[in-house]
Order: structure tokens, then sequence, then C-alpha cells
């Protein structure tokens, strides 16, 4: 059986060398072929990825990430579609983490790996305890409904079936989440495989996370329009996620009414109390994994639930105009 990787890249030339080389060290002993889809770069990444003679080139006039993984998906030989970003390094077993439950049930058709960061940042620490967060949510399921392109596989066979990602989606942004929300609505079987890591570079400040919060919100929209029995939840966000949503804008809405009302000022108190008793789970949960950041996590899930908000309410409006 041949395994195809499929890595899109768009000016990716200081980041995709790394992963190149991580995916040419994998212990991995089947057929495999890598494949990098360059979505009209104009730096030198064709020249970065030419040092990798294993690795196929393939170069298209820029359309989108969404197109680039399915231009790689049609020409693949592979009959498991392995995806990863040109800005992750996969650990030396992931293939063979992502290969095997697919041997293991034929039943399956995507399995989803994880994220892991060596950063020291305090917003990249939060970022990893977010996505570790979430990961508990969906350990709890046989079956998954959420894959992400980062850390992704599928059957080939499938992934054609359902036209790939979704086009109409211009950035690395929901397009991922969308397609499995098609594949689960039908029925199909999908895991979580955690064993499977890959690392990346997470946002590493406090503006570039809540400009990434934004832009998650906003796409969410379009993905949750496409398949609105999503509004409900899935397996990978927290339900507390949207509670909290709802209460951060309300608490700074109440505390602004509160410089001319007291009745107001009493509101932003009982919100910020309640607001805060949701974030100790959090917190606790924190504590096993990153003791010195547990602590600020309640004051970063505030940050988090302003740009979420507002991405909500502006990607609602624009969704309604589609």
């Amino acid at each position: 059986m041949i395994i195809s990787i499929i890595i899109p890249t768009y000016n990716g030339a200081k980041r995709i060398e790394k992963c190149l080389t991580a995916l040419s060290q994998q212990d991995y002993k089947g057929e495999f072929e890598i494949i990098v889809v360059d979505d009209g770069s104009t730096d030198n990444t064709q020249q970065i990825v030419e040092k990798y003679p294993q690795v196929s080139l393939i170069a298209q006039t820029n359309a989108g990430p969404a197109a680039a993984r399915n231009h790689g998906a049609r020409v693949a030989k592979g009959e498991i579609l392995l995806l990863t970003d040109d800005d992750c390094v996969p650990m030396p077993d992931w293939i063979s983490q992502m290969v095997q439950p697919f041997l293991d049930n034929p039943e399956l058709v995507g399995v989803k790996g994880i994220y892991r960061t060596h950063q020291p940042e305090l917003a990249a620490r939060f970022v990893q305890l977010e996505y570790e967060d979430k990961y508990d949510v969906m350990a709890k399921y046989a079956y998954i409904d959420f894959i992400d392109t980062y850390s992704a596989g599928y059957r080939r066979e499938i992934f054609l079936k359902y036209d790939g990602f979704d086009t109409t989606f211009p950035v690395a942004c929901a397009e991922d989440q969308e397609l499995s929300f098609r594949i689960a609505r039908d029925g199909h079987k999908m895991k979580f495989i955690p064993q499977a890591i890959v690392y990346h570079t997470h946002p590493n400040s406090v503006l570039s996370y809540i400009k990434k919060k934004y832009k998650f919100a906003f796409w969410k929209m379009l993905a949750l329009k496409k398949n609105p029995e999503k509004l409900m939840g899935d397996t990978h966000t927290p339900q507390i996620m949207k509670v909290q949503l709802l209460l951060g804008p309300s608490m700074l809405g109440a505390l602004a009414a509160g410089l001319y009302s007291p009745l107001a000022l009493t509101a932003f108190y009982c919100l910020a109390i309640f607001f805060f008793a949701t974030t100790i789970p959090f917190a606790i949960k924190s504590i096993r994994k990153d003791k010195w950041l547990a602590p600020l996590t309640p004051f970063f899930l505030l940050i988090r639930s302003l740009p979420q908000f507002v991405g909500v309410i502006a990607g609602s409006v624009w969704v309604s105009f589609r």
C-alpha cells in the first residue's frame, strides 16, 4: 500500500525545510511519496523543495490551500492521503502512527493527530493548553467528526468522493472542519490518534493570538452555514467555550455601562464572578501541564472570548449575504 503525503505551501521557504527533513527521516518501512504543492509562491520555495530529490513538486497559480491540497490528492498515487502543513515538524513515527489505524479497521476513513510545541512564550504555551483541552474532549469519543489538516489522514477514495476541501474558503481556516463534518454526516468513521504528533510554532504574542482567534471564529461561521447541524456542538469544541464567548463581552459591556449606572456595575460583578467560575476547570487542568501559566489562564480565556465574539458576529453577517 502506497501512502501519499501532501503539503501545500505559499512563500514557505523559511518554514518548509524542517518539515521535509522530518518527513525524510520517518521510521515507516512501507512505500510513501511526498507531494509539495506550491500555491504560486514568489519567494525561493521551489529551490528549497528541490533540495529533496524524494519530493515531488507541483506548481500552480495561487488558488488557496484548499485548492492546493485537492490538486495534490488528484495526482497522488497512494490509497491513504496524509496531510500536514509546511510549518509542522512530524515526529519520526508520525506516518506509522497515522497509517496503523487504517490497517486495523477497514471501515475507518479518516484520522487526526495532535500538535505539540517547544515554544517558551506565554501566548504559545497557552495555545498548547487550549489544544490539549480540546484533545481531552476528543479522547472521550470512539469516533470523531473533526479533522484538522496539520495532522490529517483520509482514504483517498473517500476524499475524492467528497470533492476534497471546499475551495470557497480562501484561507487555511475551517475548510478542514467543513470536510470532516460532511464526511461524518454520512456515518463514516474517523478516529483521534493522539500518538501521531507534529510540532508547530503557535502564535507567540497576544496580538497574533487575537488575530488568529478572530480569523478562526469568522470562517467557522461559513463551515456552520454549510453544516448547520454542528451548531449544537462537535467532538472537538468544549461547550464551556461558547458560554465564555458570550460572558466575556457582556462583562466589558456591563463595565462600560457601570460608569453611568450602579445597576450595570452590579451586573458586571455578577458576570465577572460567573465568568471566572467557568475558567476554574481549565485552570486546574493546566496546573498539571504548566503550573506557572495556570494562574494566568482565566485572563487568557477572557482575552480569547473577545475576538471570538467579534469574529462570530462579523462572520455571521458575512455569510448571511452569500
